[in-house]
């Protein structure tokens, strides 16, 4: 099997909304619009992922940062391609996009209840903070 690894662009839109849409663990909103997603492809150029076999999308990942810090959303592998690598490979990507830029730590918001991400993120090396609490607001 060949996965080829993309910069994401607005047009794979359709397709990554649709992956995010059947992923448990991706908590969609506002955010997530067409024109959003396209304002956070611009402020962060090169740095969020798809993942393509024979030309179908198989995973994705936002990722960008603020200058300072990375962060990554809405990692997800279509179930069938799960335990591959691909969703390794896709941060690997990001987090190599955001060490050419000079950011050195990286972040990911994961939801308590998301047990399989949480072990995701574990396994490839990734530590929980329990010293911080996220805090927000909407207006």
């Amino acid at each position: 099997m060949t996965v080829q690894y993309d910069e994401m662009t607005v047009l794979d839109y359709p397709d990554v909304l649709s992956l995010w849409q059947k992923s448990e663990g991706i908590g969609l909103s506002g955010a997530d619009t067409i024109e959003a997603i396209s304002a956070y492809l611009a402020r962060n150029p090169g740095h969020s992922f798809v993942a393509r076999q024979d030309g179908l999308i198989v995973g994705a990942v936002l990722c960008g940062h603020d200058g300072r810090r990375g962060y990554m959303h809405h990692l997800a592998v279509q179930p069938s391609y799960r335990r591959l690598g691909i969703g390794q490979a896709l941060v690997e990507h990001c987090l190599d996009r955001l060490k050419a830029v000079g950011i050195d730590k990286c972040h990911i918001f994961v939801y308590t209840s998301n047990q399989a991400g949480q072990e995701f993120w574990k396994k490839i090396g990734w530590a929980k903070r329990t010293n911080l609490a996220l805090m927000s607001i909407e207006f």
